[in-house]
């Protein structure tokens, strides 16, 4: 079931932001209003891709491995989550095949049964389909780059992503990192970067 042998793809930031820039927002010469939605908004990030491209969003399963008690490289927010820890990679796309975000996901190895019944559902549809309480609370967001990233999107330059945790009953219960493909400019327009 699980693997130790997959790293995961994390953006090699030139600009970073944190919780103050996340509830103030940005210029909308530096990130257009489409996309701040997108990125600043607590919504399901599947509800929005759905919502965005009309399609059922869909993920494939990278990997999932055991990762025991390494931070694994992970945003400073992974040491809310107790150990022993499971990672899991997914794309997120459209049915019909379009890649439009990467997703590293880290989460308790005790309680994995508890709100991942399926490798392959998405962690928001399976926590809602059960009528879980959950807050999720954006720490960070990021542009950058990624040689693997820019293979895997089709895509050349840099990217925006963000990572925040999802909270169950004042406990934290999984640390998400995502990275948006730039094909969503067919829907969103220009993120209208101007050096941030």
């Amino acid at each position: 079931m699980f693997s130790n042998t997959t790293t995961w793809h994390c953006l090699i930031p030139t600009w970073q932001g944190g919780k103050e820039i996340i509830q103030q927002g940005l210029p909308h010469t530096q990130l257009a209003p489409t996309w701040q939605i997108l990125l600043l908004g607590n919504g399901s990030s599947m509800r929005h891709l759905t919502l965005i491209t009309g399609e059922r969003i869909e993920i494939d399963l990278i990997e999932m491995s055991d990762i025991g008690m390494d931070f694994d490289g992970a945003p400073e927010a992974i040491q809310l989550l107790p150990g022993p820890r499971v990672r899991r990679q997914v794309w997120l796309r459209t049915a019909s095949g379009q890649r439009l975000a990467y997703a590293t996901s880290w989460r308790s190895a005790n309680h994995l049964d508890w709100y991942l019944q399926n490798q392959n559902t998405p962690t928001w549809t399976s926590l809602s389909g059960r009528h879980r309480e959950l807050y999720q609370e954006i720490w960070g967001i990021h542009y950058g780059k990624s040689a693997f990233l820019e293979s895997a999107f089709r895509h050349t330059g840099a990217f925006w992503g963000r990572y925040y945790l999802f909270w169950h009953q004042g406990q934290p219960l999984t640390l998400i990192y995502e990275v948006f493909s730039p094909y969503l400019r067919k829907y969103l327009g220009s993120e209208s970067i101007v050096s941030p």
